[in-house]
């Protein structure tokens, strides 16, 4: 059952915009994104409203919220392997070209 928390993995102040990301499966960052242009645009509600979501909303659960952590830290360095592995297959060192006998010109004329 999803309850509505706050995160422990997407925290830029309080967790609380990554919570509802993660509730309605959207990107915080959007979420982050879209809260700062409200807040500019002169929308005064948004700061007060986070404050009072941070001070009610529970945290979230630590041992699936480690658990996540944990396997995006795994998959991110699957991910540098895979990178590094491909980058390694795909450089080939350059092969020497040899040197041609250069044709004697004739330099009489100079």
């Amino acid at each position: 059952m999803k309850r509505l928390t706050k995160s422990r993995s997407n925290v830029v102040v309080f967790g609380v915009l990554g919570g509802i990301g993660e509730y309605f499966d959207i990107d915080p960052v959007i979420l982050r994104v879209v809260f700062v242009f409200l807040t500019f645009l002169g929308i005064g509600s948004t700061i007060p409203l986070y404050i009072i979501l941070a001070l009610v909303m529970p945290d979230g659960s630590k041992s699936s919220a480690s658990s996540r952590k944990q396997d995006w830290k795994q998959e991110r360095k699957q991910d540098w392997r895979e990178a590094f592995r491909n980058q390694q297959d795909t450089y080939k060192k350059p092969q020497r070209k040899n040197a041609e006998n250069a044709e004697e010109d004739d330099w009489s004329d100079f």
